[in-house]
């Protein structure tokens, strides 16, 4: 097993930004002053595998958005931090509540507010599409973009390291 590979095995909390990781960064406005974002519904599996197997799943966003909201309660996301500049403080603050250490995290963002939680974490991930600084901390890499699949992507990753993904993959079969 890789140096990366037991970080990814030792993961029990993913946390992961909202725009540009599970959806594309874009943000669509209607004329009755509604917001829209689109999820891919592969991230959401990859969200619900990874909690069948004993892993945590967190979001922590600078936005605040009745959309995240809904969509952490399709997924059974509880810990949804909202309107948070500082992802690095977010992201202490939630392991003094669960109870783990930065080592047993992964955090997946993708631009500049994402930079010191990406590197303090146990897995610093990120998305293809990622800024060039963000690039440089991370631990590991989706081959897709954000909101393309890359948070199923880094689910599959974590799940493979904890030898959980063949059950798992099984049990659709």
């Amino acid at each position: 097993m890789t140096e990366l590979e037991q970080k990814a095995a030792a993961v029990k909390l993913l946390a992961l930004d909202v725009d540009g990781v599970l959806t594309d960064g874009r943000i669509y406005y209607g004329n009755s002053g509604e917001e829209l974002k689109a999820f891919n519904i592969k991230d959401g599996l990859g969200i619900k595998l990874l909690q069948r197997s004993g892993v945590q799943v967190a979001i922590i966003t600078g936005r605040q958005s009745e959309i995240v909201a809904r969509r952490a309660r399709e997924l059974g996301i509880d810990a949804v931090v909202q309107g948070r500049e500082d992802k690095l403080v977010a992201l202490r603050e939630l392991c003094g509540q669960l109870q783990l250490g930065l080592e047993q995290c992964a955090y997946m963002g993708d631009d500049l507010p994402d930079l010191g939680a990406i590197a303090a974490a146990g897995l610093g991930m990120t998305v293809a599409d990622a800024s060039a600084s963000v690039h440089s901390v991370a631990n590991w890499c989706a081959t897709l973009p954000g909101g393309c699949g890359a948070v199923r992507e880094a689910c599959e990753f974590i799940l493979r390291a904890r030898g959980a993904w063949d059950a798992l993959e099984q049990g659709f079969a």
